[in-house]
C-alpha cells in the first residue's frame, strides 16, 4: 500500500482505477473499488461516498456504465484496435531504435487497461526487429521542429552504413529545413542543401550531431518548383523513391499481374487503358530517377514506351545488368 492520501483526491483515484482495471468484461463493484482505493492509495471510503464520486465522474462526461455486476469505463481516448495499429506502426518503423520502440509501446499500452497489455506480445520481440542504431531520432525531430518554427538553418552530420554494418560519418551539411515526411515507412527531412543550393531529402535516422544555428533559413517558396509550397500528392505518388528531379510523364506497358502494385506505388490518378490480353498501357507522372529504380524492380512485368530518351536509358541499364550475369 502507498502512503495515506487525502480523501479530497478520491474521485481522481477512482477514475484511475477504472482506467487501469475495468472494461466491459471486467466491471468493478463498489467493494472492489473500495479495496483498490485502500490497497493502492491508502484511502478508505464508504460505498455511499464511492457512489457519489462515480456520479460526479459521469456528470463530468466520462462514459462510465453501471449495472448489477458493477461499473466500468466504457469509452477511452483510444480503442484497443486503434492502439494495436499505433503499436504495429512503431514496431515496423525501422527509423525508431529498439529501446525507444519499447518505451513507446509501453506508453501506448498504458493508454488502455491492464488486460490489454497481456494481449500485446510485440513488446517482448521488439529487439528482434531490424531497427536503426541511431538513438538521436527524437532529439533530431525536436531540433527540426524548433528550426522550422523559428525559421533557422540547421547543421548536422550525415552518415551511411558500411561493410561493418555500422554508421560512418560522410559530410557535415548546412540546410534550411522545411518539413519532416514519412515516406515508405522511413522518416525524411526535406531541406535546402546550402552548399548545392537545391532541395534534398535526408533520412532522419542517418543524421547525428544536429544543431540549430542563428542563420535565417531560405524560404521554401523561393525555391524553383516550390513557389506554391509542398505538393504532398507529388511526394506520395510521383516520387516512389525520394529523388528531387522534376516529375514528368512516363508511359509503359505492364502485365495485369502488377496493376495492384502500380496503384499502390502511384495512386489512382494514373491513366490505365487495355493494351491487348492481360496487358495495360499506363501513364504516370513521376521522378525519372525514381522511375529507373522502380522499372528495374518490375522489369519482368513491364516495358517503358515513352519518352524515347527514357526508354533508351532503361535499355542501357538492363544491358549493363545483363552483362554481369554472362
Amino acid at each position: 500500500m502507498k502512503g495515506m492520501e487525502s480523501k479530497s483526491i478520491a474521485v481522481l483515484r477512482i477514475l484511475q482505477i477504472f482506467q487501469k482495471y475495468s472494461d466491459r468484461d471486467h466491471p468493478l463493484t463498489h467493494k472492489a473499488l473500495a479495496d483498490y482505493l485502500d490497497r493502492d492509495y491508502g484511502i478508505v471510503l464508504e460505498r455511499k461516498a464511492i457512489s457519489h464520486h462515480i456520479s460526479h465522474l459521469k456528470e463530468a462526461g466520462y462514459e462510465i456504465e453501471s449495472s448489477r455486476c458493477g461499473s466500468y469505463l466504457d469509452e477511452r481516448e483510444f480503442t484497443d484496435a486503434e492502439l494495436r495499429i499505433l503499436i504495429d506502426g512503431v514496431l515496423s518503423s525501422k527509423h525508431i531504435a529498439a529501446k525507444y520502440s519499447k518505451d513507446l509501446i509501453n506508453k501506448l499500452c498504458g493508454l488502455s487497461n491492464q488486460y490489454f497489455r497481456s494481449h500485446v506480445k510485440h513488446i517482448y520481440s521488439v529487439a528482434d526487429w531490424d531497427k536503426t542504431e541511431n538513438r538521436e531520432l527524437f532529439y533530431n525531430i525536436e531540433i527540426v521542429d524548433e528550426a522550422i518554427e523559428r525559421k533557422k538553418k540547421i547543421c548536422f552530420v550525415y552518415n551511411k552504413y558500411r561493410a561493418d554494418k555500422k554508421l560512418h560519418k560522410t559530410h557535415t551539411h548546412y540546410a534550411s529545413p522545411y518539413q519532416l515526411i514519412l515516406h515508405n515507412q522511413r522518416y525524411y527531412l526535406m531541406a535546402r542543401n546550402e552548399y548545392w543550393k537545391s532541395i534534398a531529402y535526408y533520412r532522419l535516422d542517418r543524421i547525428t550531431d544536429m544543431k540549430l544555428t542563428d542563420e535565417h533559413l531560405a524560404p521554401l517558396t523561393r525555391q524553383a518548383g516550390y513557389e506554391d509550397g509542398i505538393n504532398y500528392k507529388d511526394l506520395s505518388t510521383a516520387m516512389p523513391y525520394m529523388y528531387t528531379d522534376r516529375p514528368e510523364w512516363v508511359e509503359f506497358v505492364a502485365d495485369e499481374a502488377i496493376i495492384d502494385q502500380i496503384i499502390d506505388w502511384f495512386g489512382k490518378e494514373i491513366r490505365i487503358v487495355a493494351d491487348g490480353e492481360d496487358r495495360y498501357r499506363v501513364s504516370v507522372r513521376v521522378s525519372p530517377k525514381a522511375m529507373e529504380h522502380w522499372a528495374m524492380q518490375y522489369s519482368n512485368h513491364m516495358e517503358i514506351v515513352s519518352p524515347g530518351s527514357f526508354r533508351e536509358r532503361m535499355k542501357e541499364l538492363t544491358e549493363t545488368a545483363a552483362k554481369k550475369y554472362r
